[in-house]
């Protein structure tokens, strides 16, 4: 009726009119109101809509099936995701922030951050029912030593007194001579003869060997920084402070193993027999692993999950297929190409954070031209890696122009693009406009988007520094041979970091003996330094001046990451993203920088429901 009388004004009001301009309106008010009843297209919030389980069961599909369950030898997903479900360390970390929680260790202390002590929670237990105990953990790290070749990141038990300096020296001693000779190096690189070892080299090698027995040679001795005080109480002595050493600890590297554990050591992915986490493993086969709640773990009553199934998949394509299907709950670990990512990043079922790893380009200061450090920044600040981030990897990753990810990076600090200062210092190392400036040799594995970075960065140092980098791909399995042998003059490299520790990150990433070196300027030679500098990050690298100056000599410090943005042995590119699909109805399951999932807090909402469309 309002419609009608709206319509009758019009055409009395405008009597004068033509009779279509009448019409027009009528229809033009017909069809408005037609419309506003249509209900436009609304995009979908979830990529499929899947009812939830009834079941407390999770799926997860984290990659392919795991190469081993053993603690020691757990370098990344999937191996990490299963080793912290049915293993327990002393610590475990919160999911959100990252901070050491209590795990078999109630409580711990330390009045100087070098010796620590652990009090262990007398209700732990084994699955055979046995109690955990602080000689566990000495055994397993003592264990951890002697595996040394072939445990994972070293470096993390490298500053436990006992532990690191025994370990390296075991895994030398121990190795054959197979094992100590160098890989063949790839055809495309030539080789470098293989300098005889002196005399007298010969003669102290020889008597180093002949003095220690055999036993000694395959297991480090590594009692005097960890010690059993007690059943329940566990002494750990380091050699330097480390407030964060609860945090460290958290790695799965630490977590025990029940005596021996000789089925860790098959080839094959055998599960142990014996654990203490949350979860026991209860079958594991090409089809997957089946994981369910274990009835000895000390706070069994505070885990949701009844069963966790790891499904494999080898190709992303084929999980994300699983996923939409409702044949998995959670996906991770999956290889999707940028175009993916960028139509799955509108759904609110798709989650993403700045990874705990770098890709970088390692410097063979060796190399005459590569051992002045202006030199080497003028490489690192010519490269604009917010370009490489955007256009070469469709913004998947992030740009690093620092060791260290961080969420919420300092745009002004660190490694800023910079083509007018790089040429400068280039000009004053004594190469003005790339000038006689010897063309280099850049060592990628052969991978399409690891090419197609170096072609980039190649191209932007030819624009910004007018001289020539060569891009060599070689296989994968290539790369260390390559390294050993010091046949580059850039290397690519990606570094996963497994902890948040500043001093663990930059050795995982450096080694534990790195050391600051001196550009070299008219007068002065190149100079070791066992310091880091302590003057401002942003100076070292804005200030031209800054660049020829000697870092004042303080107290020995470890490697930091201001020491290796001013020394610039390796130039940093760029952070991986984590990526993860995650079903609505499932709660508790946190995506944080060093992929740490804690099982024990993810659950299933069965009564979960879709919102309702307006």
């Amino acid at each position: 009726m309002a419609r009608r009388e709206t319509t009758l004004k019009l055409s009395v009001g405008s009597g004068l009119r033509p009779r279509w301009q009448v019409v027009f309106v009528l229809f033009a008010t017909l069809f408005a109101a037609s419309c506003a009843e249509i209900k436009q297209p609304q995009p979908e919030a979830f990529i499929s809509k899947t009812k939830p389980p009834l079941k407390q069961e999770v799926r997860w599909s984290n990659g392919n099936t795991p190469k081993s369950f053993d603690p020691a030898k757990a370098l990344a997903a999937p191996e990490t995701d299963v080793v912290r479900a049915i293993f327990e360390g002393l610590t475990t970390l919160d999911p959100k922030t990252l901070d050491a929680l209590p795990a078999v260790a109630e409580s711990w202390s330390s009045e100087d951050g070098r010796v620590w002590m652990f009090r262990l929670r007398d209700d732990a237990r084994w699955t055979n029912g046995k109690p955990v105990t602080a000689k566990n953990f000495v055994d397993s790290w003592k264990r951890l030593a002697a595996l040394s070749p072939d445990a994972t990141h070293r470096e993390l038990f490298s500053n436990i007194k006992g532990l690191g300096d025994e370990a390296a020296k075991a895994a030398e001693l121990s190795a054959g001579p197979a094992e100590k000779k160098t890989a063949a190096l790839p055809s495309n690189l030539p080789e470098k003869p293989a300098a005889a070892p002196k005399p007298e080299e010969r003669s102290e090698n020889k008597a180093r060997e002949d003095s220690l027995g055999e036993s000694e040679k395959k297991t480090a001795v590594a009692s005097a920084g960890v010690e059993a005080t007690s059943d329940l109480e566990l002494r750990v002595e380091l050699k330097r402070p480390d407030p964060d050493f609860p945090k460290l600890v958290a790695n799965p590297v630490f977590f025990p193993v029940y005596d021996k554990a000789a089925e860790l050591d098959s080839t094959e992915a055998e599960p142990p027999e014996v654990s203490n986490g949350p979860f026991t493993v209860i079958t594991s086969d090409k089809t997957g692993v089946v994981l369910e709640r274990s009835k000895t773990y000390w706070n069994k009553n505070a885990v949701a999950p009844q069963r966790v199934v790891f499904v494999p998949h080898t190709t992303a394509d084929a999980a994300l297929e699983a996923y939409k299907n409702g044949d998995i709950d959670v996906l991770t670990n999956a290889a999707f190409s940028p175009l993916a990512l960028k139509l799955l990043a509108p759904y609110d079922d798709f989650r993403q954070t700045t990874h705990s790893a770098i890709n970088l380009y390692e410097v063979n200061t060796n190399n005459k031209i590569l051992a002045d450090r202006r030199v080497r920044e003028a490489l690192a600040i010519s490269i604009d890696r917010q370009k490489i981030a955007e256009g070469e990897l469709d913004g998947s990753t992030s740009p690093a122009t620092r060791f260290l990810p961080t969420e919420s990076p300092d745009a002004a600090a660190g490694l800023v693009f910079d083509a007018e200062r790089a040429k400068e210092l280039l000009e004053r190392s004594g190469f003005p406009d790339g000038e006689n400036f010897p063309a280099l040799r850049l060592v990628v594995n052969r991978n399409d988007a690891q090419q197609r970075i170096a072609r980039t960065a190649a191209r932007m140092w030819k624009q910004n520094l007018n001289i020539d980098v060569n891009v060599v791909p070689v296989e994968t399995s290539e790369m260390e041979a390559v390294r050993a042998a010091g046949d580059y003059d850039l290397l690519r490299r990606g570094v996963v970091l497994p902890t948040t520790d500043e001093v663990v990150a930059m050795q995982t990433i450096f080694g534990t003996e790195k050391k600051i070196t001196r550009p070299e300027v008219p007068g002065g030679p190149i100079v070791q330094q066992p310091t880091p500098s302590p003057t401002p990050i942003p100076h070292l690298l804005t200030d031209p001046a800054a660049s020829d100056q000697l870092p004042p000599v303080v107290a020995a410090q470890p490697y930091s990451q201001e020491a290796a943005l001013y020394d610039l042995s390796a130039i940093p590119i760029y952070f991986p993203r984590s990526f993860a699909l995650i079903k609505p109805y499932v709660t508790g399951f946190e995506l944080n920088s060093l992929d740490a999932v804690v099982l024990t807090d993810v659950k299933i909402d069965p009564n979960w429901q879709p919102a309702t469309s307006k």
